[in-house]
């Protein structure tokens, strides 16, 4: 029997996938827990639109990203820091820290996890920091440390 799988099931594939399983084992098990449909002309159809709103919603998001990514790109952020000697804070700038500013400064809402600093930046100095917005999609912010 056809059926299209409404959840992720191990051995049989992913939640949207069309797969040929036992009749016993769709009747008795998937069928009324609710983990399938059976692939009819309707099921199909239904799918078939879900799939297409998924692609649409994809492209979207996508779109949105690029669109933040070139705006992040043109963007230089500042910050200030209490430094000491020879240009060394006191403390580090963190990728929160760069968050944080990137919505005072410019309305921009970010996930920490989002900014790639492999290390704080704890000297004073013009800096570039990838962010990494979507799959395929990264941005080069400028950051700028200054005295406080």
């Amino acid at each position: 029997m056809k059926v299209i799988l409404q959840e992720d099931i191990k051995g049989k594939g992913k939640k949207g996938d069309i797969v040929n399983v036992s009749d016993g084992y769709a009747r008795n098990f998937l069928l009324p827990r609710g983990k399938a449909v059976e692939a009819n002309k309707e099921n199909l159809a239904k799918l078939k639109e879900q799939k297409a709103a998924e692609q649409k919603r994809k492209q979207q998001e996508q779109e949105e990203f690029s669109r933040l990514a070139q705006r992040l790109s043109g963007i230089t952020l500042t910050i200030n820091a209490k430094a000491g000697d020879q240009d060394k804070l006191f403390g580090s700038v963190t990728s929160k820290e760069i968050v944080e500013q990137l919505k005072e400064q410019f309305d921009i809402d970010l996930d920490k996890k989002k900014v790639n600093l492999p290390e704080p930046i704890k000297h004073l100095g013009n800096f570039t920091v990838e962010v990494k917005l979507y799959p395929g999609i990264n941005a080069q912010l400028k950051v700028n440390v200054n005295q406080q």
